[in-house]
């Protein structure tokens, strides 16, 4: 065995986006293009001996060939320590979770979160720091600025250790510690709620379907929810994780989990479904014939966070990604807590949950969290729920209505438009941003705008800033169009809409959402004419 030396040359394109570096499985499978970036990783974090990684994914296909590909890299560079999940599995929050247990350095988490699977899929690559959190935009742009430089990266020729047992090996001088992937994010969850309340939810006849998508979140709800707290066997569904998710798109919204969806609409329907995505780290909530938007959920969660013991001292402020609807800022104002308002991305939240200025967070995309870890948590999100449901005695649609009695609805929406030409769509945000400044005080439909910016965001704890992260139309009334691009797919861009209106009226809270937003809608494709700059005449998907 030994210690080689690989001369490379900088290959584009490397900059990591919201959620590190994602490309086509194809692309990653190209000589030297993984090494690289795995080297300008290490390259960045400097000296790394005596030092622990966590390493792990999502199970998708690819990910076992990188595993085995990093652990070398990894013994070639020094790293004293790796602790790496059982089979390559370790979802996003069971990474953040670990690394902040352990007290590891940081770790390597090998996913494309809810993007498909496959040869011809996507794979991706990000890493996350010793709070557990995803890596500030400081360390994912030097990381980029070393893949621009690179020369050669240093790899071991040992032969590839067995990670599907527990257990401790070496490779080289380094000890490499296969763990089970559940067991300290099963304990964490232990201490968080209330695991008696809903063990006797369950051992009442309560009924649950919990659709994992065949990806990484099976193992856990399937661990914690049948076999910690006694639900039934088959209460989790698709619970193995498959490289191809197969052959599904592992998003949880009603379009992409459309097999839970008729399930809870269906005459025999379980009390209570949930959904998590590729990684684990975000949820779906659905009631019987009753979906429950994200931002709902992350203001539901936290106008009830004393019925989890883990949250039974309060919560210091909420966090809420800027397109993520107002419903939680709300009950912010009634709880007299702070509620703060940042760039998409979970790394915002990091500095605000570290600093205790926020306990709760959520994002619009499905993706609710807390202080417990440094990521969104999609199974989290589920227990939380069922705490809730346990101590309640009501129906999801039951909750969800007091909650609107209580603060007003918040109509909300997302259109988006995939895989739009890349070219066009800056064109279409750029035309934005030029018409801003006029745009104060013009009548829109029935709507007047109070003001039109683009989003910019200085981090309160650290100062750092954000510029361009999202064009806001905010009318006099509260209501609200944002226009941004997402940074999570491989091809192309993703022109994301969002619309929302707030609703105080309890009279008016069950008029069809596109049907409440249709002038906010029609306002939307006029200002930013998308059908012409996009080709588009209806969104790709609607949530």
């Amino acid at each position: 065995m030994a210690i080689q030396t690989i001369q490379t040359t900088p290959i584009p394109g490397q900059r990591p986006g919201t959620s590190g570096l994602r490309k086509k499985v194809g692309v990653f499978r190209q000589p030297h293009y993984l090494e690289n970036f795995v080297q300008s990783v290490f390259d960045t974090l400097g000296d790394l001996s005596g030092k622990t990684l966590v390493l792990g994914g999502d199970g998708r296909f690819h990910n076992r060939a990188a595993i085995r590909t990093i652990l070398k890299m990894a013994a070639a560079n020094g790293v004293a320590r790796v602790l790496v999940g059982r089979g390559g599995i370790l979802s996003t929050p069971a990474v953040s979770c670990v690394i902040r247990k352990h007290e590891a350095m940081g770790g390597i988490i090998l996913s494309a979160s809810h993007n498909p699977g496959g040869p011809d899929g996507d794979f991706g690559i990000k890493y996350n720091i010793g709070n557990g959190g995803p890596a500030p935009e400081a360390v994912t742009e030097a990381i980029y600025q070393r893949t621009t430089a690179i020369t050669s990266y240093r790899i071991s020729d040992a032969p590839d250790i067995d990670i599907d047992h527990t257990g401790r090996g070496y490779l080289e001088q380094m000890q490499v510690e296969v763990i089970d992937p559940v067991a300290d994010y099963a304990e964490l969850m232990e201490q968080l709620f209330d695991f008696d309340a809903i063990r006797k939810l369950f051992a009442g006849g309560f009924t649950m379907r919990f659709d994992a998508m065949h990806a990484v979140s099976g193992p856990y709800a399937q661990a914690i929810i049948e076999g910690m707290l006694g639900a039934p066997a088959g209460t989790v569904i698709n619970c193995v994780p498959r490289e191809d998710f197969g052959g599904l798109h592992p998003d949880p919204n009603p379009v992409n989990a459309a097999e839970l969806i008729e399930l809870m609409a269906g005459p025999d329907a379980p009390d209570f479904g949930a959904a998590s995505d590729g990684d684990a780290d975000r949820n779906m909530i659905v009631g019987r014939k009753f979906d429950v938007t994200p931002s709902d959920s992350l203001a539901i969660l936290a106008a009830n966070a004393q019925v989890a013991p883990g949250y039974r001292g309060g919560i210091a402020g909420i966090a809420r990604s800027m397109p993520t609807s107002r419903a939680a800022d709300r009950v912010a104002e009634a709880l007299g807590i702070p509620c703060y308002e940042t760039p998409t991305g979970w790394k915002y939240f990091g500095t605000l949950l570290d600093a205790g200025l926020a306990t709760l967070c959520g994002e619009e995309s499905y993706g609710t969290g807390s202080n417990h870890v440094r990521e969104k948590d999609g199974v989290w999100a589920v227990l939380f729920w069922l705490n809730l449901l346990a101590v309640k005695g009501q129906s999801v649609q039951q909750i969800v209505e007091e909650h609107w009695q209580q603060f007003g609805r918040n109509y909300y929406s997302r259109h988006d438009y995939e895989g739009i030409e890349t070219h066009a769509a800056n064109v279409l945000m750029d035309d934005l941003r030029v018409k801003l400044a006029n745009m104060q005080g013009q009548q829109m439909n029935h709507y007047t705008v109070e003001y039109a910016d683009d989003f910019a965001y200085t981090d309160p704890v650290d100062g750092s800033q954000a510029t361009q992260q999202g064009v806001r139309i905010v009318m006099t009334d509260g209501s609200r169009i944002v226009y941004r691009l997402s940074g999570t797919g491989t091809e192309g861009a993703t022109l994301r809409v969002y619309l929302e209106r707030y609703e105080p009226d309890p009279a008016q809270h069950h008029i069809p959402t596109q049907q409440a937003l249709a002038a906010l809608i029609a306002i939307a494709d006029s200002v930013a004419s998308i059908a012409y700059n996009t080709g588009r005449s209806n969104p790709s998907v609607i949530t």
